[in-house]
């Protein structure tokens, strides 16, 4: 009785009993004085003696200390100790439990013990169960490891998880007995090389190693008298691959390996383990595919294979496992079809095999599954459409079917126990089932990017109470608000998508909206200002507002206190620029008509990360405060406005700008030296203003600058200055076009601009911009820029990483063109139009494989076209008007395919596409340059339709998608990205919220 006083009851000391689904309750309730204490609740005595010998007050909900003069260690026969989950409130572990000298069984893990385990445990010499798991001692060391190992010979199960042993070699435990039965060591910091004999103990049932990340180990051949049942690898440094006698395991039951650098491929020995329940492989670099063996394993029922880089089909032999609950293959490379063997599996609760490359309709089967609860097949290829059984079957919970090809119509759900409904990005089409209406129970829906059509009216979701995100944006819907009182509230609502739905007012069923998190009505057709019941809505909870390509004249305040990204672009807002909240990270009011000077007070957002101002009619000068903001800003547009001055001067050390673009403005002066500061620079635009300076070649210094853009200002003077090594080694487009500039060609810049040099074979395709990240949102900012493209003027609003290009004309530039410029074999677009160039067209330039547009008109250039501009396949624009060219035009691939204009002023010229035909002598001496019998055939082999136009010609088609299309699904297929929330892509925004 004296132990039972000395703790309190506390349901949350034994909280860890959840996880082992054993009921907690306080049992020394039962306890009462007077009263016989061999039956107390748990308590056993021995019946021939009388004594108590086992004490088991685990899951007993006990809140205290526990001493070494309690009451406990003067039961002098205890043979079985269990206190397991309590919480005696961070004790140190007295060294009285040696008195227990007949105790075989002591289980002390998740009691919030600490200090060190005292060393006389090894005096326990009966102990066949230790477990000293998950509580907070100190870091065991060698001697003490040791003394259990040597000394507790009678020991069978030893479990000591969470507890550290980075000083202690794993070699320690290579002596444990042969009758040694289970080990226990998950999350301990060993390091070091993991006795290989430990696998070969005879009796060896269990081993549980996972999360040792240092801990090195490799599977050993097994012989068929193995007797282990479960292998716990995860998140070990195991190595190696499969042994094919893995077969020999009779007995194993779970085979866990997730998470290590296991590799290799699957054995069909893997369908000799005929006892195996659960095999749980991810994350692993394994090859090939999955063996047809597998379909032997008839007592499975988990089956995870995910993220292993596995091959092939999916085998038609899975449809064997009737025991299977759980099967998830997803994040492989699986081709072809699903099996229809598949649908056998009728205990499958869980299936998933999403984010592969399967293709095909989905296996219909009227009486499939009927115990599924959660379907995953997202981010494949699959087409025809949505399977019957999945409208009728009662236990569905969950589906997600988003991200493929899927066509039809959304039929009628049946299955009353919905909570969850993923469809976006498919083909779906026709209207939104009514039966939506009566899924009371789901609390997630997306059928955004399909082609679902007709009217929606708002009181389809009144019955949704449990609703937490809707998403029907990008379809042909149009929204009904006019037959809706909206006499109801979605109490649950968080995140609320209804971009490009037709939308001409604020939704009602927001009025009472507490919890909203997330609301996106961009694309729509509201006009005029933001209600003033808007003002209430979510004051407290709101983080995102996306109310971009609307036709919003007015926003008179932004109330909502802990918002954080607002998009207010590409509407019809005039006045002055607002008060910022004070948490806003991201704010664009881009292509609006503010007018008026920027507010000082903008400069009290410090939280600000990226801020676009563009297209607006504001002026005034650009506030020096913006410098001391540039220690949390990254992206500063402010492109297309009217502010004069000069550009601050107070970028402080430590800034993080990454993109400053003052592109279109009335900006004077040199520029400021302290961009300098802003080391992780990437793009700078400072075209079209009025700079009076000369080159700033210490922007060399920026280790990461990518795009400078200075054209159309009036800087001067050579730009050969102060090289180092590394001077612009990034930088893929260069653009100082229409200044006065003088001298020779920035040889030695080119030779540094190391990223126009092989760039194609190393980089996937995706844009440049910057990516912000937060528990609340992922926003990815995509670069937008102005080139001169074959002739034009075009706005890129996304920056492939491969697009390079350099652009030097209208300047004053002399002297020759350097040879080196041939090394530059990515690069994609050259200007040097318009200057004082001399001499000849440099033979190399045939190197620049990648190039689609060249334009070296007006210029004093003298001598022949090089036959090797012939190999340039990708050009698609040439113009070489206005100099002093003669003799032949190469003949054949591209050069077929230009006209007249590419080559007039230069009377020299004969040959195609000219009008004026070449002498004899001429044509023989092409021929024998060239070294081939003929040269002027029409190349008809190389000259197809559409050839040549080449990357850019694919972001221009790009571009009028993303103007005309579904920009979410466009922008996660042209990137190659497979995501759970694609990105939106108007006018360079960004990205859609990501819910975690």
């Amino acid at each position: 009785m004296q132990f039972k006083s000395s703790f309190f009851n506390n349901k949350a000391a034994s909280e860890g009993c959840k996880e082992t689904i054993t009921r907690s309750y306080p049992k020394t309730n039962s306890w009462e004085e007077g009263t016989d204490c061999c039956l107390w609740d748990g308590v056993t005595c021995s019946n021939i003696t009388g004594q108590v010998i086992g004490l088991d007050l685990s899951c007993s909900c006990l809140y205290g200390s526990i001493s070494s003069n309690t009451s406990l260690f003067h039961l002098p026969h205890l043979q079985k100790l269990n206190l397991a989950h309590n919480d005696f409130n961070d004790s140190i572990m007295p060294s009285e439990f040696v008195r227990f000298t007949s105790l075989m069984y002591l289980n002390l893990t998740d009691s919030m013990l600490s200090g060190s385990i005292p060393p006389q445990i090894n005096q326990l010499s009966k102990l066949v169960l230790l477990d000293l798991s998950w509580n907070g001692f100190d870091s065991l060391d060698e001697d003490t490891t040791e003394g259990l190992v040597r000394n507790l010979t009678e020991l069978r199960s030893l479990s000591l998880d969470g507890i550290d042993m980075s000083l202690i070699n794993p070699q320690v435990f290579m002596n444990l007995p042969s009758s040694f039965q289970s080990l226990s060591l998950i999350m301990c910091n060993l390091q070091g090389k993991f006795p290989e004999n430990i696998f070969q103990l005879p009796n060896l049932k269990s081993l549980y190693l996972a999360s040792n990340n240092e801990l090195n180990l490799s599977l050993p051949e097994f012989n068929r008298s193995s007797r282990i049942e479960l292998l716990d690898l995860r998140g070990t440094s195991l190595s190696g691959s499969f042994p094919d006698s893995i077969g020999n395991l009779q007995s194993l039951k779970y085979l866990y390996l997730s998470g290590t650098s296991f590799s290799g491929v699957l054995p069909s020995s893997i369908g000799d383990l005929v006892s195996l329940k659960q095999l749980r492989l991810a994350d692993l670099s394994l090859f090939g595919g999955l063996p047809n063996s597998i379909g032997n394993l008839v007592s499975l029922e988990w089956l995870l294979l995910v993220g292993c880089n596995l091959t092939g089909t999916i085998p038609r032999s899975l449809g064997n496992l009737s025991q299977l609950v759980q099967l998830d293959l997803s994040m492989n490379h699986f081709t072809g079809e699903i099996p229809f063997t598949l649908t056998n599996l009728t205990r499958l609760k869980y299936l998933g095999i999403d984010r592969n490359q399967l293709e095909g309709p989905i296996p219909d089967e009227v009486n499939a599954f009927p115990n599924l609860k959660t379907l995953v097949l997202s981010s494949n290829f699959l087409n025809g459409t949505i399977p019957s059984w999945l409208y009728t079957i009662s236990s569905i919970k969950s589906i997600h079917l988003e991200d493929n090809q899927l066509t039809g119509h959304i039929q009628q759900f049946h299955g009353k126990a919905l909570e969850v409904i993923y469809l976006w990005n498919n083909r779906l089409q026709g209207p939104v089932p009514s039966s939506i209406s009566q899924l009371v129970n789901l609390y997630w829906l997306d059928l955004s990017s399909n082609n679902l059509s007709g009217i929606v009216e708002f009181g389809l979701f009144s019955n949704l109470q449990k609703l937490q995100h809707l998403d029907v944006s990008y379809n042909h819907l149009s929204f009904n608000s006019t037959t809706s009182t909206a006499d109801y509230v979605l109490p649950d609502l968080l995140h609320l998508y209804l971009a490009s739905c037709n939308i001409n007012e604020f939704p009602k069923l927001l009025r009472g909206s507490e919890k909203l998190i997330d609301l996106d009505l961009s694309n729509n057709r509201i006009h005029g200002e933001i209600p003033k019941w808007m003002w209430g809505v979510a004051k407290d909870s709101l983080r995102y507002l996306n109310l971009s390509a609307n036709f919003l004249t007015e926003v008179e305040q932004l109330p909502w206190r802990n918002i954080e990204i607002i998009d207010l672009g590409s509407n019809l807002i005039q006045g002055n620029l607002l008060v910022l909240p004070p948490k806003t990270s991201i704010f664009f009011i881009s292509n609006n008509s503010l007018s008026g000077e920027i507010p000082g007070l903008i400069c009290n957002v410090s939280s600000i990360e990226i801020l676009d101002l563009s297209r607006n009619n504001l002026g005034g000068i650009i506030p020096q405060c913006f410098g001391n903001l540039s220690k949390g800003i990254s992206m500063l547009n402010l492109r297309m406005n009217k502010f004069h001055g000069t550009i601050p001067s107070t970028f402080t050390e430590g800034c993080q700008l990454k993109n400053l673009n003052l592109n279109g403005n009335q900006l004077e002066g040199p520029i400021s030296r302290s961009i300098l500061n802003c080391t992780g620079m990437e793009v700078l635009d400072l075209g079209n203003n009025k700079i009076n300076d000369t080159f700033p070649h210490w922007l060399g210094s920026l280790p990461e600058l990518q795009v400078l853009v200075l054209k159309s200002n009036q800087l001067h003077g050579s730009i050969q200055g102060n090289l180092h090594n590394h001077s612009f080694s990034k930088l893929q487009i260069f653009d100082l076009s229409s200044n006065d500039f003088t001298g020779y060609l920035p040889t030695e810049y080119i030779t540094n601009f190391m990223a126009m040099m092989n760039l194609r074979g190393n980089e996937s395709l995706r844009y440049m911009g910057y990516e912000h990240n937060s528990d609340q949102a992922s926003v990815f900012y995509t670069y937008s820029i102005h080139l001169d493209v074959k002739g034009l003027e075009r706005e890129f609003q996304k920056i492939f990483t491969m697009l390079t290009s350099i652009d030097l004309s209208n300047n004053q530039f002399q002297g020759e063109i350097p040879t080196v410029i041939g090394r530059l074999n990515s690069l994609i677009g050259l200007n040097l139009s318009h200057n004082n160039l001399s001499g000849s067209i440099p033979p190399s330039m045939g190197n620049l494989t990648s190039l689609e547009w060249l334009d070296l008109s007006w210029n004093n250039l003298v001598g022949k076209i090089p036959e090797q501009l012939v190999r340039l396949t990708s050009l698609s624009f040439l113009n070489l008007s206005e100099n002093h060219l003669h003799g032949m035009i190469p003949q054949g691939k591209q050069f077929n395919t230009f006209e007249n204009n590419s080559y007039e002023g230069n009377h020299g010229l004969c040959g195609m596409p000219l009008s004026k035909l070449c002498s004899y002598n001429q044509t023989q001496q092409v021929h024998k340059e060239d070294g081939s019998e003929s040269s002027i055939g029409f190349g008809w082999e190389v000259v197809l339709v559409g050839y040549g136009f080449g990357l850019v010609f694919g972001m221009v088609v790009g571009y009028v998608v993303f103007k005309t299309g579904k920009p979410k699904w466009v922008v996660s297929l042209v990137e190659g990205q497979k995501q759970r929330r694609p990105k939106i892509a108007r006018n360079g925004f960004r990205g859609r919220r990501r819910m975690n």
